[in-house]
C-alpha cells in the first residue's frame, strides 16, 4: 500500500492563509508522501475551476507528486433533483480528468428529503441513489476515472447502507472510499464494517478519533456527537480509539494494494498531526 495525504489535512494552514491548495503540493512532497488528493477546489479570485485544476496538475508534475484522487461534496437527494445533481457531479469528473486523478469520490446523500422523511425509509430512496451513482460512474468510466462513495455524512455512513448502494450499482468502475475512522460517527464497529466493505474498496482514508461515552457531559472544544450521542474528536493517527492497525490488516487481507491517504482533523497543529500520523501509519503498514 502506498501512502498519500488529503489536502483537507492542511486545512488549518489553508484557512489561515499561510498555505494554499497549490503550495501544499510541494510541502506534502517534502514531508515524504507518495501522492496527494484534493477536496473541492478553492480557486483564487479570477481563476476558473478548470484553470485552477490545470495549475494544480502542472505543479504536481513539476514537484513529482501525483494527484491520486479528487473528493467532492454531493447530494443525490437535493431539492434541485437527481438529473441536475448528476450533471453537476459529471462536470466534477471533468475536473478530475484535468487534475490527472484516476478516482473521484462523491457523496450519495446527506439526509432524507423533508417531504418523505417521516413516512419512508432508506430502502425507499435506495433506487434513486443507485440510479444517480450508476449514471455518474458510467460517464466517468468513459474518461478512465473510477468513482466511489464514502462512509461519510451520517445518513450513508453505515457499512450496510454503503454496501447496498455499491451492490445496487453493480459496476466494476464503482466502489468505496473506505474511511477507517468514520464508522464511529454511526457508532459502528470499525473492524466489522471494514470487513464488510473490503471487497469494494477503491481507495482508503486513514483517520483516528478520540471517543467518549455519551453518558456524560460534553468533554469540551473539538468534540461533536455521533449519531448515537457519543462524543468524538479527531485525533492523530495512532493516538485515538479507532483500531486503525486492525482495520488495515483486514483491508490488507482482502488483497487491497492501493492508496491509503492520511486525513487529519484534530486540534493539534496540523503539521505535527500529519507528520506523526504519517510516521505511525508507515509503521503499521510495514508491520502488517
Amino acid at each position: 500500500m502506498k501512502i498519500g495525504v488529503s489536502s483537507y489535512s492542511f486545512q488549518q494552514l489553508i484557512s489561515s492563509g499561510e498555505e494554499t491548495q497549490l503550495s501544499i503540493i510541494k510541502k506534502a512532497k517534502e514531508m515524504g508522501f507518495d501522492g496527494i488528493e484534493f477536496i473541492d477546489l478553492d480557486s483564487p479570485e479570477g481563476v476558473s475551476e478548470n484553470e485552477y485544476a490545470e495549475m494544480l496538475r502542472e505543479e504536481s508534475e513539476k514537484v513529482g507528486l501525483p494527484i491520486i484522487a479528487y473528493t467532492i461534496s454531493a447530494n443525490l437527494l437535493n431539492e434541485n433533483g437527481l438529473d441536475a445533481e448528476v450533471e453537476r457531479v459529471c462536470r466534477k469528473v471533468d475536473i478530475a480528468e484535468i487534475l490527472g486523478a484516476k478516482c473521484l469520490r462523491h457523496d450519495a446523500a446527506w439526509s432524507m428529503p423533508e417531504d418523505v422523511k417521516n413516512h419512508q425509509g432508506f430502502e425507499d430512496i435506495l433506487p434513486v441513489l443507485v440510479d444517480g451513482c450508476k449514471r455518474i460512474t458510467e460517464y466517468a468510466a468513459s474518461k478512465g476515472i473510477t468513482t466511489m462513495i464514502e462512509n461519510h455524512g451520517f445518513f450513508c455512513q453505515d457499512s450496510e447502507r454503503v454496501e447496498k448502494i455499491v451492490t445496487g450499482v453493480s459496476n466494476p468502475n464503482f466502489g468505496v472510499l473506505l474511511d477507517i475512522g468514520n464508522f464511529c460517527c454511526a457508532d459502528e464497529d470499525s473492524t466489522k464494517a471494514a470487513g464488510r466493505l473490503a471487497p469494494y474498496i477503491k481507495h482508503v482514508h486513514a483517520k483516528d478519533f478520540h471517543i467518549k461515552s455519551g453518558n456524560g457531559l460534553n468533554p469540551g472544544k473539538g468534540f461533536f456527537k455521533s449519531r448515537g450521542g457519543n462524543y468524538l474528536r479527531g485525533s492523530i493517527i495512532g493516538h485515538g480509539d479507532i483500531p486503525v492497525y486492525q482495520c488495515l490488516s483486514v483491508i490488507n487481507n482482502s488483497g487491497y494494494e492501493g492508496w491509503v491517504s492520511v486525513e487529519f482533523e484534530g486540534l493539534e497543529k496540523c503539521v505535527d498531526g500529519i507528520e506523526i500520523g504519517f510516521e505511525n501509519l508507515k509503521k503499521m503498514i510495514d508491520f502488517i
